[in-house]
């Protein structure tokens, strides 16, 4: 029996794929879960369809993250934090401020995907990980500049 998997599963297959199982696992414990349909052959059409239009979409979105991540190298932000005289910063510098001064030089960046190399406490120049895709990911250099 032939069944299309709607979900990964541990020792049988990831999501999507077509795997060929027992009679009895498909009808009484795949189907009934929803873990799985049956193979048909209008199902593996649109299941085929389906995967073409995922891939597609994928690309899309790889290529936008590509044009942006080759705009960001040219980059360097400048981020002003209240600091001591020994030059540590009172808090530290977040992600949201980084995502702010992108916002400001026109790029909209999601703060969840930047993160610090190491985190900005005291005055001076770090690097910002942009996440941009699972493909895609860019260095930012900033700057940490007392008020």
């Amino acid at each position: 029996m032939e069944i299309i998997l709607k979900q990964d599963i541990k020792g049988l297959g990831e999501k999507d794929d077509v795997v060929t199982v027992k009679p009895g696992y498909g009808r009484n414990y795949l189907i009934p879960q929803g873990f799985g349909a049956l193979a048909t052959s209008s199902a593996k059409k649109v299941l085929a369809e389906n995967l073409k239009q995922a891939a597609f979409k994928q690309d899309k979105i790889k290529k936008d993250a590509e044009g942006v991540a080759e705009r960001l190298t040219d980059v360097k932000l400048s981020i002003g934090a209240k600091a001591g005289e020994s030059g540590k910063i009172f808090g530290a510098v977040n992600t949201i401020q980084i995502a702010e001064a992108l916002k400001a030089q026109g790029f909209d960046v999601d703060r969840r995907r930047i993160t610090f190399e190491t985190e900005p406490k005291f005055v001076g120049e770090y690097v910002a990980n942009l996440n941009l895709h699972k493909e895609v990911k860019v260095q930012v250099p900033f700057e940490v500049v007392a008020e």
